[in-house]
């Protein structure tokens, strides 16, 4: 009889083990010849040594299964072990990654596709486009398939505090305090997609970071994706700043909606300024979205092609007014 301690890894327990520990329970009765012991993230154990070996292999599998899908079921065991294609690996893999209860997250429109074509492609994307047109979930979406293959050891999410001036001492709390109301569409998006409690153990091992543009200068950011959204209220000199901290291994994605700019009127936008300056330089991708990528409430689409067709007739109102007369 020998004995081995297998380490369960980069998993919500909760999702592997069930609830009640319904999933261990069936694995054990699966396995009568083996005495398995669970207690956190280890299992021990011990019998046959011919029995442990595929023993060790489904549970290594059923840990891929869990890391990829975000579930795992007494139907998806049994395949499993019969070695078996399971439900998941017999659909469609066009999904970038897979919500907490399962669901494929997939790209639902040619400028989506764009952008994981994009992301696949180079190693700075621009995402443009109205709100609701998916740039800034398709980009967290990226970033956690990134992080579960391993392609990379940190997600980096900022996003510049306009309303607080970048002044983030004067509110109270520590930086993520400060921060986490502005970031909040970001850590949305993470909630969807990576089980509660490994999301709450990411944030404590900073292996997901949040980073306040006004605290980003002077750092080097490697092995990371690095997400920028709001990225049309940031200044000239912030972006500049921000792009200059790419290093090795690390993807960045800035997304931005220029019709939804909140700097003073005499700054330019950033995001604006960048988009023109970078536009032909090798190994950066610009992807502009539209009205036809919007995937939320239809009534979405509509406000934005309203206010769209609201501001057209307005800057033809301003450049068609006479000019005041001169006085001499």
């Amino acid at each position: 009889m020998i004995e081995k301690h297998i380490v369960l890894e980069n998993i919500d327990l909760v999702t592997f083990y069930g609830v009640k520990n319904v999933h261990i329970q069936m694995i054990k009765a699966l396995y009568p010849k083996l005495r398995i012991i669970a207690r956190g993230n280890i299992i021990k154990v011990m019998g046959d040594e011919e029995e442990m070996c595929a023993f060790e292999d489904n549970i290594d599998k059923m840990q891929q299964h869990c890391i990829k899908y975000n579930s795992l079921n007494e139907d998806t065991i049994l395949n499993i072990i019969k070695g078996e294609r399971t439900k998941e690996e017999s659909s469609d893999n066009s999904a970038i990654v897979y919500s907490v209860t399962g669901k494929p997250i997939i790209p639902r429109s040619d400028n989506q596709q764009k952008l994981v074509e994009a992301f696949n492609k180079t190693d700075m994307i621009f995402a443009i486009g109205p709100a609701g047109s998916g740039k800034t979930y398709m980009s967290i979406a990226l970033a956690v398939r990134a992080l579960k293959n391993k392609e990379i050891r940190k997600i980096i999410l900022s996003r510049p505090a306009v309303e607080a001036g970048e002044k983030l001492g004067f509110l109270p709390g520590d930086m993520k305090d400060k921060i986490d109301p502005y970031l909040q569409p970001l850590y949305d998006a993470l909630q969807d997609m990576i089980p509660a409690q490994k999301l709450t153990e990411y944030m404590e091992q900073n292996v997901i970071q949040i980073a306040p543009l006004a605290f980003m200068r002077g750092r080097t950011l490697n092995d990371a994706v690095v997400i920028l959204d709001e990225a049309q209220n940031t200044t000239t000199q912030q972006i500049k700043m921000f792009l200059t901290r790419m290093g090795q291994g690390t993807k960045m994605i800035i997304t931005g909606d220029m019709t939804q700019i909140d700097l003073p009127r005499n700054v330019k936008s950033g995001l604006k300024e960048a988009t023109e300056v970078l536009k032909d330089v090798k190994g950066i991708s610009i992807i502009q979205m539209n009205e036809k990528d919007i995937v939320r409430h239809k009534l979405v689409t509509r406000i934005v092609n309203a206010y769209a067709k609201y501001d057209r007739h307005r800057e033809s109102s301003i450049q068609e007014r006479p000019e005041p007369d001169t006085v001499h």
